[in-house]
């Protein structure tokens, strides 16, 4: 798969790195001075309570959320702020939230080749070929067809992932990409993403799956009150995590998840 040949040629570089960012709604402070490198191919899972900031990072790395302060980079470029270089930015940057945002509309082989053309300017028939490759690759081929109110939460879910694989990103953010789901929908959603992982693809993903992030992550960063308080290996983080806050959260989600 396409991860992203147009890199530049500094393979050392990070694929995304953060420095000083921070983010206030009035009063409320989301993020405080978060620095953070994501090399490239790395899996890392963003975790800790809700309100800790998880998203809010997510959200800035491709700039749905404006950050009052600090610097990213993606494949060594600064995040820009607008117009034709943002808008080429998120077609370099993939992103699944938590509810699904398809075309109600449009069928699901449509969903997946409509940016493909209107964004990168591919050829129809190209752009179909390729998000039938990405349909089978997640295991929706077969409802190519269908509109979205025909599919489970879990299959819609599987359609977003191969709509921003379609753009071949350089990246792909997930927030919570489960969250959403009927509990039996979740696994078929964490194998998609850990096929993904287990090919080369850089990710960041705010879940609270901590068995995918055990199985799938090359780092875990635990977030509290905007704040990274920790980040290691997976094994490292759920055998020994050093912070107390990090030991509360997880006697909480181990115990009852």
């Amino acid at each position: 798969m396409a991860t992203g040949s147009t890199i530049g040629e500094d393979a050392d570089q990070p694929m995304v790195r953060i420095r000083g960012l921070r983010k206030s709604y009035g009063e409320h402070v989301v993020l405080q001075d978060i620095d953070m490198d994501i090399a490239r191919g790395e899996v890392v899972v963003v975790a800790g309570p809700s309100g800790s900031g998880k998203s809010t990072l997510c959200r800035c790395i491709n700039r749905l959320e404006v950050a009052d302060a600090g610097d990213i980079t993606v494949a060594g470029r600064p995040v820009p702020l607008e117009g034709r270089e943002l808008a080429r930015l998120r077609a370099e940057v993939g992103m699944v939230f938590q509810q699904f945002n398809l075309f109600a509309h449009k069928t699901v082989l449509q969903n997946v080749s409509l940016a493909p053309v209107k964004v990168l300017g591919r050829p129809a028939e190209q752009a179909r070929e390729r998000a039938m490759e990405l349909l089978d690759r997640v295991g929706v081929a077969a409802h190519a067809a269908k509109f979205p109110a025909q599919l489970s939460g879990g299959q819609q879910q599987r359609v977003a992932i191969a709509r921003a694989l379609a753009m071949d990103p350089k990246v792909m953010l997930f927030d919570e990409p489960t969250s959403a789901l009927d509990p039996e929908m979740v696994n078929e959603v964490l194998e998609v993403m850990k096929a993904l992982a287990a090919d080369g693809m850089t990710m960041v993903a705010v879940t609270h799956e901590m068995g995918f992030a055990r199985s799938a992550a090359d780092r875990v960063v635990f977030m509290d009150a905007g704040r990274i308080v920790e980040e290691a290996a997976p094994e490292e983080f759920f055998s020994a995590p050093r912070s107390r806050r990090a030991q509360e959260f997880l006697s909480k989600v181990l115990t009852h998840g």
